[in-house]
């Protein structure tokens, strides 16, 4: 035993590492600093790419571009630190405060800013959105090189340059690790956007706040660093307390009308407003319909595919959350049972409980006939084992990948093999006058899987021109009655929607696979065209 612990001894003084000393508290701090700051450089990332999503579409391509730009910007940060060469925790200080200020505010503004441009100035919110990425991500990136550096010169008996580039990394990472979970699922639903980015800037200032305690015997000017956090973490308090009021001014600035409702689900901002026209309501910013002449919108979509079908008692509505479409389907006394796959359980909720909203679909989502799903269409759909007469698609439109593929030969697939052998399908798609290749991209898509199409269009004044498509294994018949009360659609109107004048008429256009999602691309130049 003793020649064993001679051994070990010998081993010790051969170079195995000596016991771990006890970890001092400002070095704890400074690494817990490490955790935190990771923490706030992630959501400020997160944010900036969920907002960008939300406002220009397209989410891939505003999350790609987003995170590339900001690692860019911290690498050069990082770059920079090496000229830092003095006062290494007053540095740090300042750019913990910097950081903390503009990043927790960079939510705010862009939201204020998107709001408050006038339509058609999409670039100036680029320059600006972009702008901020790269300031924080150039302030985030110099955070960690001069957090590893203080810990070197503090605590240089304690760490080998290994195991100091190893603890600073594991606590970056957890961190990092830590607020991908949390801004999805706790920090968005229950803060906001808005909120969040407040809430993280104030960490990032009370990340200042105590290494102004821990070091404030080595700080000149110790004064002017107190007020400077103070005046930051003031800032950061007021804009988190009055968050909700500088968004609700934003918003009526931006739609004019009275907002009677602005909240956020998981999966977008959704705003009802009113005025002396009538109800609107908007996702993420774009509208979706007028109360004045949704009923154009709704009956042109609905009742010629039931019409046509004769005697549809199943009916699948895939999106229109808002019950509108459902309504237009009960005015069917044949119908028995009506299927709404819906993907945000926010928006089914609202228009069932919400009085303007619920007059507005009749009460359409409390029918005993109606059975609601929230889930994925394009998921739903591959496991759906039942048959409908006559299924309804109304998506948005294909403003990003992620609603592109449920305009694709895929997804049009699986709902061909949820239809029933003479039933048919009913497609909104777009306008085929402002944007023609994107609606006759959809009819080529359809005619793709095998379906025969139908296409027609109608005028509903809050959107222009817009177009449909009814597609099935068999030809459409046409209409020979419709359901009493409607005001728009008539038997004897039916034939003119059919007609598409030479401004509108059929292009050649490639098939939207999900492979190539041509659809989104050639949506947004179109569509683009309009705001430029």
């Amino acid at each position: 035993m003793a020649e064993a612990a001679g051994a070990a001894g010998a081993g010790d003084a051969a170079g195995s590492p000596p016991a771990v000393p006890r970890v001092a508290p400002a070095e704890l701090a400074l690494l817990a600093s490490v955790f935190v700051v990771a923490a706030c450089g992630l959501v400020y990332e997160l944010a900036a790419g969920a907002l960008a999503s939300y406002l220009l579409g397209d989410s891939v391509l505003q999350f790609s571009t987003i995170i590339g730009a900001y690692l860019f910007a911290m690498g050069i940060g990082s770059w920079l630190s090496r000229y830092v060469e003095r006062q290494l925790v007053a540095q740090f200080l300042r750019i913990e405060l910097l950081v903390g200020l503009i990043g927790g505010l960079m939510p705010a503004a862009l939201f204020a800013a998107h709001n408050l441009l006038p339509a058609g100035h999409v670039g100036v919110f680029r320059v600006l959105l972009y702008g901020l990425v790269l300031v924080v991500g150039v302030l985030a990136g110099l955070e960690i090189p001069l957090v590893m550096r203080i810990l070197k010169r503090h605590f240089s008996e304690r760490y080998a340059l290994r195991d100091l580039v190893s603890q600073v990394l594991t606590f970056d990472y957890l961190g990092a690790l830590a607020v991908a979970v949390a801004f999805p699922l706790l920090f968005v639903p229950h803060l906001g956007i808005v909120r969040t980015g407040l809430f993280f800037g104030l960490l990032n200032a009370a990340v200042a706040a105590w290494a102004l305690w821990l070091f404030r015997g080595e700080l000149r000017a110790l004064r002017a660093h107190v007020l400077a956090c103070a005046a930051v973490i003031a800032v950061l308090l007021a804009g988190f307390v009055f968050a909700g009021k500088l968004t609700t001014w934003a918003e009526d600035q931006f739609y004019g009308d009275a907002i009677v409702l602005s909240e956020s689900s998981d999966y977008q901002r959704v705003v009802v407003t009113s005025g002396a026209g009538g109800v609107r309501l908007y996702l993420n910013g774009n509208l979706q319909f007028h109360s004045r002449d949704e009923y154009r919108y709704h009956e042109a979509l609905v009742h010629p595919a039931l019409a046509g079908h004769g005697a549809p008692r199943k009916v699948l509505v895939l999106g229109g959350g808002d019950g509108l479409a459902v309504r237009e389907i009960l005015r069917h006394p044949g119908v028995e049972q009506v299927t709404l796959v819906e993907l945000d359980p926010h928006i089914t909720r609202l228009f069932a409980s919400h009085p303007a909203l619920v007059a507005l679909n009749a009460g359409a989502l409390a029918s005993p006939k109606l059975n609601i799903v929230n889930a994925d269409a394009f998921t739903w759909l591959e496991g759906n084992r039942e048959v409908f007469d006559v299924i309804v698609v109304d998506f948005p439109d294909p403003t990003n990948f992620s609603l592109g593929k449920l305009y694709t030969t895929s997804f049009y697939q699986r709902a061909g093999q949820a239809l029933a052998a003479s039933g048919f399908l009913a497609v909104q798609t777009t306008s085929p006058l402002v944007a023609r290749r994107s609606y006759w991209t959809v009819v080529t898509t359809l005619e793709a899987v095998g379906l025969q199409v139908t296409p027609y269009h109608a005028h509903v004044p809050s959107f222009g021109e817009w177009g449909f498509v009814i597609a099935g294994r068999r030809p459409w018949p046409g209409v020979k009655s419709l359901p009493p009360g409607l005001r728009f659609l008539t038997v004897e109107g039916m034939p003119a929607l059919l007609q598409f004048p030479p401004d509108m008429a059929r292009v050649t256009t490639e098939v939207n696979r999900l492979s190539n999602q041509v659809l989104v691309s050639t949506f947004e130049d179109e569509w683009g065209k309009v705001h430029r």
